[in-house]
C-alpha cells in the first residue's frame, strides 16, 4: 500500500534511520531482512553456483527498495522475478539475498545513507564503490560466486576495480532490464561480478545467450584515457597490459576522448540526469523521500537540466559513439584503466568522494555514451588496494570479451 506523501523541508538534512546491517553476519553486503535462499533448478549449467542480486532487481515475494526505504514502502512487493534473476535461477544458480546499492543507483561510492557501507573484500579500509556496492562486496568477500549489479555510469566497472574482481558491463540493451528499477534507461545495463573469469563467462552464456565468441582483432591503447590515471596506476597495470599484448599483439596508441574528457563527462552527466528525473521525478515530487545528501544533490541538479542542454548533449553523444564505432571495426579491442585511482578510504569526506566520482566518470563515460561492452580484469594493486584494467569491444562483442578474459587469465 502507498502511504500519503510526507511533507519535509527540502533543505533539511534527513535523519539517519537506526536500521543497519549486521556486519558480523554479512559484512554489510545485504539489505537488512533480505538475506534468504532460493534454490535454482536442478542440473542446469549454473548448478552449484551461488549469486546475490542488487536490490534494484525484483525477486518475487520480496520488496524491492532500490536502497531507499521510502521506495520500498510506496511500491508493491513484486509477484515475479526480474528476467535476469529468473534466468540464473532457471540455469541452476542459488540466490542468497538482495544486496545494498547507492539509493536508486544514483551514486558511485557504495555508501548508503540508510543501510551503511559494505566491506570491500579487496581492501577493507576502503570503500567498495557503487552503486553495485553490496554485490561487489559479497563476491569479493567470498559470500557468493557471482552477483548481479547494474551499470549506468560505471556501477559494475568501478566496484570491480576497487574490490579486485572481474566485472562485466554488456552492450546496451543486450540483457533485459524488465523488473529492474530504472535510473537512466539509455545508459542502464545489467552487469555482474565474479572472482574468476570462468564463472564470469558461465554466467554470461546464460544472460547473453550461448553465442559463439568472435575473434578479437587488433589491440588499441587509449593513450588519453591512461593519461587520466595516476602514474602509479599506469605502472601497476603494465604487467597485466603486457599479458593482453601477448594475446593480441602490440597495441596501437589511439585517442578516444577527442581532447575533451570533462566535456564528455558533462555530456553523460546531463543526459543521465534528465533521464533520471524522467524516471523518478514524479515519484520524488509526490513522496518527498529521505535521500542522503549526495543523492539529494544529484536529483536537485537533475530537476534543473534544460531542453537545450539535453539537445546539445545528444549531439555530442552520437559524435562520440560514431568515433568509437569507427575505431572498433574489425574486432578491435580498446585497452584502458578501469578507474584512475584505487578506492578512496572509507573515512573520505564528501568533497574527496565527489572528486573521485568525477574522475571516474571521465573514463567510464566512454563505453556508456557509445553503448559498448566493457570488461574489468583484476590483477594489480597500488598501496595494497586493487586496481583493474579494462577492455572495450564493439557493440555485440560481449561473448568475445568474456572469452578473451579467460584466455588472458589462463
Amino acid at each position: 500500500m502507498t502511504r500519503a506523501p510526507r511533507s519535509r523541508n527540502r533543505d533539511a538534512r534527513p535523519r539517519r534511520p537506526t536500521l543497519s546491517p549486521d556486519p558480523s553476519a554479512d559484512l554489510g553486503c545485504f539489505i537488512p531482512g533480505q538475506r534468504f535462499t532460493l534454490t535454482g533448478a536442478t542440473g542446469g549449467p549454473l548448478a552449484g553456483v551461488t549469486f546475490a542480486a542488487k536490490d534494484l532487481y525484483d525477486v518475487a515475494g520480496r520488496p524491492t527498495t532500490g536502497g531507499n526505504p521510502d521506495w520500498g514502502r510506496t511500491h508493491p512487493v513484486p509477484t515475479r522475478h526480474a528476467p535476469a534473476v529468473a534466468a540464473l535461477l532457471d540455469a541452476g544458480a542459488t540466490l542468497i539475498g538482495k544486496t545494498i546499492t547507492d539509493e536508486l543507483a544514483y551514486g558511485m561510492t557504495g555508501r548508503n545513507f540508510h543501510f551503511g557501507t559494505p566491506v570491500n573484500g579487496g581492501a577493507s579500509d576502503r570503500i567498495p564503490g557503487g552503486s553495485s556496492s553490496g554485490s561487489g562486496s559479497a563476491v569479493s568477500n567470498g559470500l557468493c560466486d557471482t552477483a548481479l549489479g547494474s551499470d549506468t555510469g560505471g556501477s559494475v566497472r568501478i566496484p570491480a576495480s576497487y574490490c579486485g574482481l572481474y566485472g562485466m558491463r554488456p552492450s546496451h540493451g543486450r540483457i533485459s532490464l524488465e523488473g529492474c528499477i530504472a535510473l537512466a534507461p539509455s545508459f542502464d545495463t545489467c552487469g555482474w561480478f565474479a572472482r574468476n573469469p570462468a564463472v564470469l563467462e558461465r554466467v554470461g552464456r546464460v544472460l547473453l545467450g550461448d553465442a559463439t565468441p568472435g575473434s578479437p582483432g587488433r589491440l588499441l591503447r587509449a593513450a588519453d584515457a591512461f593519461a587520466l590515471a595516476d602514474p602509479e596506476i599506469v605502472d601497476a597495470l603494465r604487467p597485466l597490459a603486457m599479458r593482453v599484448v601477448a594475446r593480441l599483439g602490440a597495441a596501437a596508441s589511439v585517442t578516444v576522448l577527442d581532447g575533451a574528457p570533462r566535456a564528455l563527462m558533462e555530456t553523460f552527466r546531463t543526459l543521465s540526469a534528465r533521464e533520471a528525473w524522467e524516471a523518478d521525478g514524479a515519484w520524488i515530487e509526490a513522496t518527498k523521500p529521505a535521500f542522503g545528501p549526495d543523492v539529494q544533490q544529484r536529483f536537485d541538479y537533475a530537476r534543473t537540466v534544460t531542453d537545450a542542454a539535453v539537445a546539445a548533449a545528444k549531439t555530442a553523444r552520437e559524435a562520440c559513439a560514431s568515433r568509437l564505432d569507427a575505431l572498433l571495426t574489425g574486432g578491435a579491442v580498446l585497452m584502458l584503466p578501469s578507474a584512475p585511482t584505487p578506492a578512496p578510504r572509507r573515512d573520505a569526506d564528501f568533497d574527496a568522494l565527489q572528486g573521485a566520482r568525477e574522475r571516474n566518470l571521465q573514463l567510464t563515460c566512454i563505453a556508456g555514451l557509445a553503448r559498448l561492452p566493457q570488461i574489468t580484469i583484476p590483477g594489480a594493486s597500488v598501496d595494497g588496494a586493487p586496481v583493474g584494467l579494462s577492455l572495450i569491444a564493439a557493440r555485440g562483442q560481449d561473448n568475445a570479451l568474456l572469452r578473451l578474459a579467460v584466455e588472458i587469465a589462463g
